[in-house]
């Protein structure tokens, strides 16, 4: 009971909303109809709702055979089940009393023992299948075709034949088509099987390649097409051997025109013999065929092509091309591509009231073209007043009744086959009106205009609404005695007037007006009845205009007598005019057709024709077009050109004939050559339409040849070229270069012109094609011309008068143009008419300084050399031709770059045509231009050249480097720069090093890598209350360059956020500062210290442990000086005078900064070899090298075995090579939270300081001291000794390179380790690799030093180190013989103060 409710609740809802569609359908009855959607149904009418009726299977066309059954497939579906009967060729089949053909129950028909004979053939037709719904309508299916083979009939049959082994052989067997299918070969008797080798054409035709002996026999074909079996004659296939002897090409097979349907499979037969046996190949319109990748071409045995799955895109034309080597054959075959109907656009179900117009939509396509015809419930639609096709395909219904409603169905059909697809029309029912008062009758109905096509009517409205403001109306009519009516309504309320169209002349027609209100319809007005006016009877258009080419100049225009057009028709006019032209032409014609003589050849034209009648001319028809015949081309192919390639080709060129002379499509060109001296032995070859050019081959050295060429139609040849002529090369030219320079260039200057007349170069092995002649005011670039090769002057024209030229010649071929030759000269004033050879600048006499300058030079041009180098070169006009300077006249050549803008000119002198401009900067933009001078007379400036130098790597560090901590995140730091001031190109990236150990090896600083040109980056995850050092380098396109000096920076303590971040005791405030210049020795402490002087922040046993380590180190000092100034008191004259020379010769590497503070060797002493370690490394932007240990004194060493001394050796060149844990400790965090990454260069290493310096190899182990030990290059490359600057400079000799593991130094004489006695021991597992092996003594070795940069704790490759030189053998005695000490007095004092500032320092510490 409540499915019952729901179901009833959902009923009436549905009701209501289709009432209330249906009252604004009733309220506007003339609306447009309504299509596939919910019905506007009136109030009160049953709901009706479009049924689904529509076919599930349709039948297909069928072949069968005699006394076989067939059935023909088809069902519909509908609710209820459709009725289903049968037509066969238009015709109902009575299947209840036939016994052979019979309903299935699905509707399909069976037709069993088909019937079929030479003069009864009842079961061969076309089939439809009709569905039928009582109360619906009717639809009907696609028609099929039911086909039946005939008896066999051969029209072909084999014929005795022979092949020689390897050819190929057909045998022919054509029957019916129908029977094509039942067809099979037998060789001997027995079946044949077929493979691909032997194949069967779609024909019927069997096909044998590659005879071999096997093939032999007599073979026949069967067809078997249900009855018995018929044979055709036997013939007897013979293989002969091959008689190795050439033989014609012939085609066994040829392929001709076929048409298939899209997606069917063709076969294009073509089979060729001939010896040597041809090979096949296809092309389609002009264009090879790829057989071998593509999936839907297969070339078959003997050379057919089969093409699967046909589309549209392979219509054309193909061609079988057969070629041996001795001879190629060709044949051709059309395949035309059909396509069967297919439904664009379907018709759509349409809901419409009586009275209304509508249009059923069918849109199709096919090919060929499909043709649409109507059905309405099963019958034909035959056009009328009242069912109309607009549109090609669109069936259109007037005024509709009824008995309209139905199924409507479009059939589209063509040569391939047909479809149908339909739709239904349902007409609704007036609604009843609703309760309230309806409008009476529209009062006063009348025509207010009445013409020939139209009427205009008016009323007032109903006497019941004298307003009518909301009235809306309805005019119905229709023509006297039709029943069928129409209605058109007033576009707005409360219009009362309607124009009704497209009616006919002299016609009675029936009009009444209906007014409606919002309940409905009133009454209907009394009928009026109006006729339209009588048409001057003028002529229709003509039927069935047709026209076709007769000729190439002359086409026939036919056509019929208009339909419509009272009175007699008195004559015709034609008229014509060519496609393209708005020109058009007309005649008189007093019959019913006409043939146009004198019209261009195969040219389009369209036409049209009116009649005329009494009363004028009629509607003219509509424009045919038509194109006349093609004909022999009427004119020569242009431009033809020949070029000699060497001493046996020549090249042709030319162009088609003009468009209007062509009189058809050009289908191929005809070239006729011949020797010059016998022109009756003619030689012909063809080229294809699309040809414009072809290589003439195969012709003798030295020969002149005639050469002509004419344009092809289908039609014919038409007219050829003049002769024209070429001689080919004595012996083949050389064009694997330009050509040289002519051999002289003259002109004469005219008031307007230049005569330019020039000779070859004087190399005549070299192919010359034309010569490039430039010309210009003042500058020869400005026009160009070429000419052809065989030309020798030529005059160039409109230049202006009184002008100065520049002019190049140069001679050109493939490879390129040649040297140019310049001249020069002025034209004529307009006064001067002479034509004298020799030209002068005639002017009025004017006070003009003495001398008159020179002309300028032309042609400055900027060749980039370098980064700093560019090459100028120019051109003089005042020179004789060879451009040779024999006077005393000079060159003066300026530049300047335009940043900043008041840059100054620079100026030198040259007495060549070039300049060589160096100690230009990087990457910068210059201008230069040139000025000659002879004696006093000089030129004004050339024209500028530009010219922009390379880039370089950057020359100067990153300025302003700045460190700030980040807010909130003491961790983070913010690293701030500027770009270097000279870049020298642009900056692509930075790298940003930092570490805990100033002094720390480069590659041992970890990198931050910067890409772009950004100057600021943040660095995480930084130790709290830890000083760090930073530098920073920059790289663009050419490598990197040098680093910033380190700047220092302290991060904030966790737990003192009272404090000012980084407050450190240098006052740095919390930002990154420059370390101060401290000296060589200079080691920054690790156990804490906040300042370089080491202020304690460590708790009080740590300050009794430094006070006792002091005081030991203190006791150590002053054995030391006793000792020092012992040594100091034996030093002699003579080795005073040996040290100050040496202190001379490295002067410039002393410690940087004042004499007070330079500071002594730390005190780490080793007590068995008393050897003093310097422990500070160079705080040098880029350190390369770390100081060697090197012993003061020869008694500093401890005789040791061979083995020993080896391992002295090798650690006094090695590169302080181990790491141990300890070196590691301070970055040890570090490793562990930040990436560890290698950055590659781009093209060269940084830039570094290289310094020779004296190898201590070449020494022997017990004296092995130098001079100036421990001081310090100020750019960074700290060594053992020093060489003279001489040697510094010394690039002439190789550069060995050595491979060395990273060092590190010790870290603070703060935390001393006892090392163990006896000699120094060192790690296996880290061994030093020797920097170079021993050398001699008088041997100097120069290394250039590069970094590898790299992070902690990563094993780096191998880097090229700098070596020191050994210094002479004269100078390193000298040295060795002064080993006993190794300070000046004044030296010791120095650092004697030093070492009292340090005791205070201490002695702080300690009271601290």
């Amino acid at each position: 009971m409540a499915a019952e409710r729901g179901a009833r609740r959902l009923l009436s809802t549905s009701s209501f909303w289709l009432y209330c569609l249906l009252l604004l359908g009733r309220r506007a009855p003339g609306a447009a109809a309504a299509r596939s959607g919910s019905a506007p149904q009136s109030p009160g009418a049953s709901i009706r709702t479009f049924t689904p009726f529509y076919f599930l299977v349709e039948p297909v066309d069928t072949l069968s055979v005699r006394g076989s059954s067939v059935i023909l497939n088809c069902s519909a579906y509908s609710e209820p089940s459709p009725k289903i009967e049968w037509k066969k060729d238009g015709t109902f089949l009575n299947l209840v009393s036939d016994d052979r053909r019979q309903l299935l129950p699905d509707g399909s028909l069976f037709i069993s023992n088909v019937v079929h004979s030479k003069h009864n053939k009842p079961d061969e037709g076309y089939y439809q299948c009709v569905a039928t719904v009582e109360s619906l309508g009717t639809i009907v299916s696609r028609t099929a075709k039911l086909t039946v083979a005939g008896l066999p009939r051969f029209t072909s049959q084999p014929e005795p034949s022979s092949v020689y082994a390897g050819n190929s052989a057909i045998l022919n067997c054509e029957v019916n088509a129908d029977l094509v299918p039942f067809v099979r070969w037998e060789q001997n008797r027995q079946p044949l099987l077929l493979d691909d080798r032997v194949i069967k054409l779609p024909s019927g035709t069997l096909v044998i390649s590659n005879a071999t002996e096997g093939d032999s026999g007599l073979y026949r074909c069967v067809v078997e097409s249900g009855g018995p079996p018929k044979y055709s004659d036997e013939a007897e296939l013979k293989v002969l051997p091959d008689p190795e002897v050439t033989s014609h090409l012939v085609f066994l097979k040829q392929p001709s025109p076929l048409v298939r349907v899209i997606g069917q499979d063709v076969v294009l037969p073509c089979v060729a013999s001939g010896l040597p046996t041809p090979a096949i190949k296809w092309m389609k319109n002009e264009e090879a065929l790829d057989t071998e990748s593509s999936e839907r071409l297969v070339l078959l045995s003997g050379g057919s092509l089969e093409i699967s799955d046909v589309t549209e895109d392979d219509a054309g034309t193909y061609f079988c091309i057969a070629d041996n080597g001795n001879e190629t054959i060709e044949a051709q075959a059309e395949l035309t591509v059909q396509a069967q109907p297919e439904f664009l656009k379907q018709p759509t179900n349409i809901y419409a009231h009586e009275s209304m117009d509508i249009i059923f939509e069918c849109e199709v396509t096919g090919k060929p073209t499909p043709t649409v015809k109507w059905v309405k419930n099963g019958d034909m639609v035959i056009p009328s007043d009242y069912f109309k096709i607009v549109k090609e395909h669109n069936l259109q219904v007037l005024g509709l009744v009824k008995s309209d409603e139905g199924f409507y169905q479009c059939i589209a059909e063509n040569d391939v086959g047909n479809a149908q697809a339909g739709a239904q029309l349902i007409i609704l029912e007036h609604a009843p009106a609703t309760t309230g008062p309806l409008p009476s009758a529209p009062r006063d109905v009348v025509a207010s205009l009445v013409s020939t096509r139209f009427i205009k009517l008016t009323w007032r409205t109903p006497a019941s609404d004298p307003h009518g403001d909301n009235l809306t109306y309805s005019v119905f009519y229709t023509k006297e005695g039709i029943a069928r009516e129409r209605v058109e309504n007033t576009s707005r309320p409360g219009e009362m007037q309607v124009t009704i169209q497209n009616l006919m002349p002299a016609t009675v027609y029936i009009f009444r007006v209906m007014a409606q209100n919002k309940h409905g319809s009133g009454e209907s007005s009394a009928p009026l009845r109006v006729e339209t006016q009588p048409e001057v009877q003028l002529p229709g258009p003509a039927p069935n205009i047709r026209a076709y080419a007769v000729s190439p100049t002359s086409i026939t225009v036919m056509w019929e007598t208009p339909l419509s057009g009272n009175g007699e028709i008195q004559n015709y006019k034609l008229y014509y005019m060519e496609k393209g032209t708005d020109k058009e032409q007309d005649v008189d014609v007093s019959s019913h057709s006409y043939t146009i003589n004198g019209l261009k050849k195969y040219t389009e034209y369209s036409f049209r024709v009116v009649a005329y009648n009494k009363h004028g001319p009629g509607v003219s028809t509509q424009d045919v077009a038509v194109r006349t015949l093609s004909d022999v081309p009427s004119a020569a192919p242009q431009n033809l050109s020949l070029e000699v390639r060497n001493s046996k080709s020549i090249m042709i060129h030319w162009q088609p004939p003009a468009p209007a002379t062509q009189n058809g499509q050009i289908t191929g060109y005809k070239i006729r050559y011949r020797k010059a001296s016998r022109k009756s032995d003619v030689t012909e070859t063809l080229v294809s339409g699309t040809q414009l050019s072809q290589l003439i081959e195969g012709l003798d050295r030295g020969t002149e040849y005639n050469f002509r060429v004419a344009a092809l139609t289908i039609n014919g040849t038409g007219p050829a070229t003049d002769w024209l002529s070429a001689e080919t090369f004595e012996s083949d030219l050389d064009e694997t270069r330009v050509p040289e320079v002519p051999s002289s260039l003259h002109v004469r200057p005219l008031v307007t012109s230049i005569v330019v007349s020039w000779t070859p170069p004087e190399n005549q092995n070299i192919v010359v094609r034309g010569y490039a002649i430039g010309y210009g005011i003042g500058s020869p670039h400005a026009q160009t011309i070429k000419v052809d090769y065989k030309q020798r002057y030529y005059t160039i024209e409109n230049l202006d008068p009184s002008s100065h030229y520049v002019i190049t010649l140069k001679a050109f071929n493939n490879v390129g143009e040649g040297i140019p030759l310049y001249e020069s000269a002025v034209t004529r004033p307009h006064t001067d008419t002479s034509e004298v050879d020799l030209f002068v600048i005639n002017a009025p006499y004017t006070p003009v300084p003495d001398p008159t300058p020179m002309m300028p030079p032309v042609g400055v041009q900027a060749s980039i050399l370098s980064h700093d180098t560019i090459r100028i070169t120019w051109a003089d006009n005042s020179l004789p031709k060879h451009q040779k300077i024999t006077d005393s006249r000079y060159y003066t050549v300026r530049w300047k770059t335009n940043i900043p803008a008041n840059t100054k000119y620079k100026n030198a002198n040259a007495t060549t045509l070039s300049y060589l401009v160096t100690g230009l900067k990087p990457n910068t933009l210059y201008e230069f231009s040139v000025m000659v001078t002879k004696g006093r007379r000089s030129s004004t400036w050339s024209m500028t050249a530009h010219g922009t130098t390379f880039e370089l790597v950057p020359t100067s560090p990153p300025k302003d480097v700045t460190v700030v901590s980040k807010e909130g995140k003491p961790k983070t730091i913010i690293v701030n720069w500027q770009p270097p001031s000279e870049a020298n190109g642009k900056i692509t990236g930075y790298i940003i090093y930092y570490s805990t150990d100033v002094n720390a090896e480069i590659h041992d600083w970890v990198i931050e890598p910067v890409v772009g040109n950004r100057l600021t980056h943040q660095i995480q995850e930084l130790t709290l209350d830890t000083p760090y050092y930073f530098k920073i380098q920059a790289r663009n396109s050419k490598g990197m360059g040098p680093m910033s000096e380190a700047v220092q920076f302290r991060t904030p303590k966790a737990d003192s956020s009272d404090k000012m971040p980084n407050d450190q005791a240098s006052g740095s405030g919390g930002k990154g500062s420059r370390l101060p210049d401290l000296g060589s020795d200079y080691k920054p402490p690790m156990s804490g210290s906040n300042s370089p002087h080491g202020s304690p922040t460590s708790p009080l046993d740590s300050n009794m442990l430094l006070v006792i380590i002091v005081s030991v180190g203190v006791i150590t000092i002053v054995v030391v000086v006793i000792i020092a100034v012992f040594c100091t008191r034996r030093t002699t004259s003579h080795q005073k005078k040996k040290r100050a020379a040496c202190k001379s010769v490295n002067g410039s590497h002393k410690y940087k900064g004042n004499s007070k503070d330079v500071k002594p060797p730390d005190l780490w002493i080793h007590h068995e070899r008393l050897e003093l370690k310097p422990i500070d490394k160079s705080p040098d932007p880029n350190p390369i090298m770390t100081d060697t240990p090197i012993p003061r004194n020869s008694q500093d060493i401890t005789p040791v075995d061979n083995s020993l001394d080896s391992n002295i050796h090798q650690r006094r060149n090695s590169y302080r090579g181990h790491e141990s844990e300890d070196s590691m400790s301070t970055l040890a965090g570090r490793r562990g939270m930040r990436p560890k990454m290698m950055m590659p260069f781009d093209s060269q290493p940084p830039q570094q300081s290289v310094r020779n310096t004296p190898s201590t190899d070449t020494m022997p182990a017990s004296s092995s001291q130098t001079c100036c030990t421990d001081h310090q290059d100020p750019e960074g490359a700290t060594s053992s000794s020093y060489l003279a600057s001489s040697q510094e400079e010394d690039s002439g000799q190789s550069l060995p390179t050595a491979h060395v593991r990273p060092s590190h130094p010790l870290k603070s004489f703060a935390v001393p380790a006892i090392p163990p006695p006896g000699p120094p021991t060192y790690d296996p597992a880290l061994p030093s690799t020797p920097l170079l092996s021993q050398q001699a003594l008088n041997h100097h070795i120069h290394s250039v030093k590069t970094a590898s940069i790299g992070t902690l704790g990563r094993s780096r490759p191998p880097m090229p180190v700098v070596v020191p030189s050994a210094p002479e053998v004269q100078e390193t005695t000298r040295m060795l013989e002064d080993s006993e000490s190794s300070y000046e007095p004044d030296e010791l004092t120095k650092e004697m103060a030093h070492l009292e500032g340090l005791m205070k320092d201490l002695n702080a510490i300690t009271t601290a």
